[in-house]
C-alpha cells in the first residue's frame, strides 16, 4: 500500500516527468554526468555531436522549457529537489547518499553554467528560467509533507533528468547558440525521410 501510495505521490508531484519514451532511453541518448566542469576528453566531437542529436530529438517531460538557459534552470531545480527530499530521510542507505552526493555535483553543473551564461542572457530569458525553477521547485512540494516512508519511496521512484539537461549545461556554458545537430544530420535518419510505399 505504501509502494502504491509514494508512485502516485511521485507521478502527481512531478507530472509524469519521464515520459514513455525516456523509460526506454539508450546508454547514448544519455552519455555520462559530466559535472564541475569535468572534461571528457575520451568522447569524440562526433560521438558528442551523435548523442546531442538524440537527446534534443527525445519528447521533453510536461512542463519542461525548450530553450536552454530556461531548461537548465529547471533542470537544476529539479535534481536539488531531489537531493532535498533524500535529505529528509533519517534512513538513507549508502545508495541514497551516493545519489545524492553525485546530484549535488550535477546541481553545481549547472549553477555554474547558470552564471557563466547570465551575462549573455536577456532580461525576458532570465526571468523565464526563475519560473521554470520555481515551477520545478513546486512539484517537490507536496512530497516533502508526506511521512518518510512515502518520501522515501518517492525518492527511489525518480526517474532522473532527461539527456537534454547535460548538453543545454554545457551548450550555454560554452556560448553556443547554433542549433544542436538532427538525426538526420548525424545519420540516425534519411534526410530525404521514409521512402514513400507503393
Amino acid at each position: 500500500m505504501t509502494r502504491r501510495l509514494a508512485a502516485l505521490a511521485v507521478a502527481a508531484a512531478l507530472g509524469a516527468l519521464a515520459p514513455a519514451a525516456a523509460l526506454a532511453q539508450t546508454p547514448a541518448q544519455d552519455g555520462p554526468i559530466v559535472t564541475g566542469g569535468t572534461d571528457v576528453t575520451s568522447e569524440s566531437v562526433d560521438a558528442e555531436r551523435l548523442r546531442e542529436a538524440v537527446a534534443y530529438a527525445n519528447p521533453m517531460p510536461r512542463g519542461a522549457p525548450s530553450a536552454d538557459y530556461p531548461l537548465v534552470a529547471w533542470c537544476d531545480a529539479l535534481v536539488s529537489g531531489h537531493v532535498a527530499l533524500g535529505e529528509t530521510l533519517t534512513d538513507a542507505d549508502p545508495l541514497d547518499l551516493d545519489i545524492m552526493r553525485l546530484g549535488r555535483l550535477e546541481a553545481s553543473d549547472f549553477r555554474a553554467a547558470l552564471a557563466t551564461a547570465a551575462p549573455h542572457q536577456t532580461a525576458a530569458t532570465r526571468a523565464a528560467a526563475r519560473d521554470a525553477a520555481a515551477e520545478a521547485t513546486a512539484r517537490w512540494a507536496p512530497l516533502m509533507s508526506q511521512d518518510e516512508a512515502v518520501r522515501s519511496q518517492a525518492f527511489g521512484l525518480f526517474f532522473g533528468l532527461p539527456g537534454r539537461c547535460e548538453h543545454a549545461a554545457r551548450r550555454i556554458r560554452e556560448g553556443i547558440t547554433t542549433p544542436p545537430a538532427t538525426p538526420a544530420e548525424v545519420g540516425l535518419e534519411d534526410p530525404a525521410g521514409p521512402s514513400p510505399t507503393a
